[in-house]
């Protein structure tokens, strides 16, 4: 048994319980790999989700498992190893999945490892898919126009939704009316830690 399962501290317990409130309370969580990425990439990447309404966070991966075990949440062991940090959305999936994609295509040694929302596993290919899907407002207004558009205009227009865009959609807006995805208001800026110092991957993981 290792240490930190065998000798929990205060420090420790407290940890597990804030990834716990993390994990529980996001709409999503997408977890990535940020070995060899420069101080200032990294920087980059939580501004960019920031502004998509995500917190970006580097946890201990033992803490981590025992957080998600504690939380009922199966099957992410496999995605808590090694330098991995995980990105808390807060109010809209589709806009931080957004923002890790085009991350990632600009820098080819960032890993998006998989995600996790509405109780399901997130596959890299499903995680670019919801990325891929319009913003709320846009589809919003697509629906508004086919609902005063002829019915053969209409059919046109649902029938171009690929069926994995409108299932995760669907799942979106039943959140949506329910209010879930509603603002708090306010920024995220005071739940984030400072920028960090540089370090190297290879530091964090040998942290693990």
């Amino acid at each position: 048994m290792s240490r930190e399962l065998a000798m929990p501290t205060p420090e420790k317990v407290q940890a597990v319980a804030d990834i716990r409130e993390r994990l529980e309370g996001a709409e999503a969580v997408f977890f990535t790999e940020y070995r060899g990425l420069s101080v200032k990439a990294v920087q980059d990447l939580r501004r960019s989700l920031r502004e998509s309404g995500a917190d970006y966070k580097v946890v201990k991966m033992t803490l981590a498992k025992l957080a998600a075990g504690e939380a009922g949440i199966e099957g992410l062991d496999e995605y808590l190893s090694g330098p991995t940090a995980l990105a808390f959305a807060q109010s809209d999936p589709v806009a931080t999945a957004k923002a890790l994609k085009d991350f990632s295509k600009g820098n080819e040694v960032f890993v998006l490892k998989a995600g996790f929302l509405s109780g399901d596993i997130l596959t890299p290919e499903e995680v670019s898919r919801l990325a891929d899907i319009e913003p709320r407002d846009v589809l919003l207004a697509m629906i508004a126009g086919a609902a005063k558009a002829p019915l053969f205009k209409a059919a046109s227009m649902f029938s171009s939704f690929s069926r994995d865009a409108a299932s995760m959609f669907t799942q979106l807006m039943d959140k949506k009316e329910s209010g879930e995805f509603l603002p708090e208001g306010g920024s995220n800026d005071a739940s984030l830690p400072a920028e960090e110092p540089a370090e190297t991957a290879a530091d964090k993981a040998e942290e693990e």
